[in-house]
């Protein structure tokens, strides 16, 4: 047998090989929603309904929610994660694929009994709703106005006290020039007739 021959041979080997374990795969991906239904009717039925409507208060709906969630809940009560000796009985038995297959299961059944008893009360509620979410808008339009005023107060803060420095440090030049030319007798009378502000004033441009 030559080399492309045996080439050709374990290229296709391995195409059946991997098509083989997609087949697989996608087999175990697929949940089996059948026995999902079985398991919901004779373990779960008691407490939640066999469609995932629970006739009684105290247990929780499980129509209509997220497939994830509710496989991610029956595998942290079998791991002992969540605390219920109900729940820890039932999902002891489950397996990885029975929990993916019952949250898709549920999550496939339509909610009962959400339509509210007094229509009034949906108006109402949709009022409420509408204002707060006004009310939100408004606190992050200030929250965003305010933001922007606060930074703008800062800026001028900074830029008052640099200028507080720099006439700080104008009087300063001023007073050393002032008292340098006092010491001076041919120019004291001249400063003495000057104002004393207006010729501080003179040194400081004159000294910058």
């Amino acid at each position: 047998m030559t080399r492309t021959w045996r080439v050709a041979i374990l290229a296709a080997t391995a195409l059946v090989s991997a098509a083989a374990q997609a087949q697989e795969h996608a087999a175990a991906a697929k949940p089996d929603l059948a026995k999902a239904q079985q398991i919901a009717s004779t373990v779960c039925a008691a407490c939640h309904g066999a469609d995932g409507n629970s006739a009684a208060a105290a247990n929780p709906n499980l129509a209509g929610q997220e497939a994830d969630y509710i496989t991610l809940q029956l595998a942290h009560f079998k791991a002992g994660i969540r605390a219920n000796a109900t729940m820890q009985a039932m999902a002891a038995t489950l397996s990885d694929a029975d929990m993916r297959a019952l949250g898709v299961y549920f999550a496939q059944q339509k909610p009962k009994g959400l339509a509210a008893r007094d229509p009034s009360l949906v108006k109402a509620g949709q009022r409420l709703w509408r204002g707060a979410v006004r009310r939100l808008h408004v606190c992050a339009a200030e929250g965003v106005q305010g933001g922007r005023a606060r930074r703008r107060s800062r800026r001028q803060g900074r830029q008052r006290t640099r200028n507080e420095h720099g006439r700080a440090a104008a009087d300063g030049c001023a007073d050393e020039g002032y008292r340098r030319l006092r010491r001076r007798p041919a120019v004291s009378r001249f400063i003495v007739s000057c104002p004393a502000r207006l010729l501080r004033c003179v040194l400081a441009r004159a000294s910058l």
